[in-house]
């Protein structure tokens, strides 16, 4: 494929693919042939993944919120049928994010929300960690129970617990229930109670949203494979962490947390994955 594309082009396709455009809004963009765009975005997504979880060791993390996002592959979880494929359906991207700087420690792409694949993401990223932290959550009871066996007692920890309207909800239109207040609840150690949030992990859920095509709600943009998807999340991050600046802080979030002295090229980017 390098062959077939030159390195203009290249960076054209991953940047617009960072940025969100559609693959079809691409190929009419840069010209690539879609099929040419996906196999390039799968390739380049993959190498991302390795590079991030290469590169991001002994960080210097003090405040970690942590959530996850929901999917869905080929078609959602109400709409299956038994003959469908095995891999259709839910989908979350678990994704942790350091309130002070903003970096992405860690992410996971997994079809369910159970306790062991919580309790591996919690290992991974405890691991990356280099200081005691203080952990926000919300109320989901694995990441309870993941905290507690990942960390001990060597974590501050609280949940965030929304206290949501109840209104009558059509069962098959999205239309999320309003929150009317918050509740902060602590379970471990002394985490400082005035800094017990979620807020910052749920603008990057916006965030990842509006810059991950296949996470914008209501379109026909969802992936159809989950090697497509979990592509694309791994692109996604390492964008975010090493080339968008980031308004607030008028640079990344490596640069923030003192992992990279310097911005970032969508080349550099590629040049590193190569």
């Amino acid at each position: 494929m390098a062959n077939i594309l030159n390195t203009d082009k290249q960076i054209a396709v991953i940047a617009a693919l960072a940025e969100g455009s559609s693959i079809r809004a691409i190929e009419r963009m840069t010209g690539v042939h879609r099929d040419t765009i996906m196999r390039l975005g799968v390739r380049v997504g993959q190498r991302c993944t390795a590079l991030l979880y290469a590169k991001r060791r002994d960080l210097p993390c003090n405040r970690l919120e942590i959530d996850e996002v929901w999917g869905f592959i080929g078609k959602k979880e109400s709409r299956l049928k038994p003959e469908d494929d095995p891999q259709f359906g839910n989908v979350w991207t678990f994704c942790a994010i350091d309130a002070e700087t903003k970096l992405v420690p860690a992410f996971k792409v997994e079809s369910n929300r159970s306790l062991p694949v919580t309790k591996a993401f919690m290992q991974d990223v405890a691991s990356r960690m280099r200081n005691r932290v203080q952990v926000s959550t919300d109320s989901l009871r694995a990441y309870r129970e993941a905290v507690e066996a990942v960390w001990g007692a060597n974590v501050d920890y609280a949940q965030i617990v929304k206290v949501l309207g109840h209104e009558e909800r059509d069962e098959h239109r999205y239309a999320p229930p309003e929150v009317i207040g918050t509740e902060k609840t602590v379970m471990q150690g002394n985490p400082d109670y005035d800094l017990i949030s979620t807020s910052y992990v749920e603008r990057l859920n916006a965030t990842t949203r509006l810059h991950m095509r296949r996470l914008t709600r209501l379109t026909l943009a969802f992936s159809k494979k989950l090697e497509n998807f979990r592509a694309a999340v791994g692109l996604h991050f390492p964008y975010y962490n090493l080339v968008r600046r980031h308004n607030t802080l008028r640079c990344t979030p490596a640069m923030a947390a003192g992992v990279e002295n310097t911005f970032w090229s969508v080349g550099e980017l590629l040049e590193a994955v190569k």
